[in-house]
């Protein structure tokens, strides 16, 4: 069992950066595969970064590639999501998500993921 929380959302202008945090608490975050998923109004949420127990191996979205990078802290318990060159359309509310998994898998669906943080909301003005 882990329980996740989001940081670090909020409001910037295209062009900028941000870096979402995510804190897990509850059991040893390294035991765990991470994911980053985004929902804007209207859509489906959607995957935006995965990284693997050990941080091994990452996935990225066609849209942020270059742009995002996926990080973790296993001895902190922590997951990141650094975003640069934010645009507009980066616009959503952005969840971590959590997998007990002791693989190389990066998962990208969210009915893979098993635990969810309450979300963190990334407005991008142009």
């Amino acid at each position: 069992q882990v329980q996740l929380v989001e940081s670090g959302g909020g409001l910037v202008q295209a062009g900028g950066s941000l870096r979402l945090s995510c804190a897990a608490s509850g059991r040893t975050f390294g035991n765990y595969a991470m994911g980053w998923f985004r929902q804007a109004p209207g859509k489906e949420r959607e995957f935006v970064a995965g990284i693997n127990w050990s941080g091994i191996n990452t996935r990225y979205a066609d849209s942020v590639k270059g742009r995002f990078t996926i990080s973790r802290d296993n001895a902190k318990n922590a997951g990141y999501l650094q975003m640069n060159s934010l645009k507009p359309e980066d616009t959503a509310i952005y969840y971590c998500a959590a997998v007990r998994d002791y693989t190389t898998v990066v998962f990208t669906a969210p009915l893979n993921y098993d635990y969810w943080g309450q979300g963190t909301q990334v407005t991008v003005s142009s």
